[in-house]
């Protein structure tokens, strides 16, 4: 599966040509999130400077959007997991605890 259609199936916007020039930086916009896509068969190494290129593209893009990684392990059977600041995490937990009470 590609980075192209990962995109598609969030439903997602692609950024025009992600990874170059200085305005569209990260793989998609979705929602309040520009996100990067990593596709690895077994195993993915998220570290420091890693995630601190994500977090720099996304203010390049916009300081209001969040960054969000969506990191895609396997070749059969896919996992897919998405990591994002733990401050948005916390946010997404007061709102559905105030929602469903």
């Amino acid at each position: 599966m590609s980075e192209r259609s990962e995109v598609k199936r969030d439903g997602a916007k692609a950024q025009k040509n992600s990874g170059r020039g200085d305005y569209q930086k990260g793989d998609a916009k979705w929602k309040q999130f520009v996100v990067d896509y990593k596709e690895a068969s077994a195993s993915f190494t998220l570290n420091k400077p890693v995630w601190s290129k994500i977090c720099t593209d996304t203010f390049k893009v916009s300081r209001d959007m969040h960054p969000a990684l969506k990191i895609i392990i396997g070749t059969d059977s896919k996992v897919r997991l998405g990591i994002i600041e733990w401050a948005v995490l916390e946010e997404l937990i007061q709102f559905w605890e105030d929602n469903n009470v």
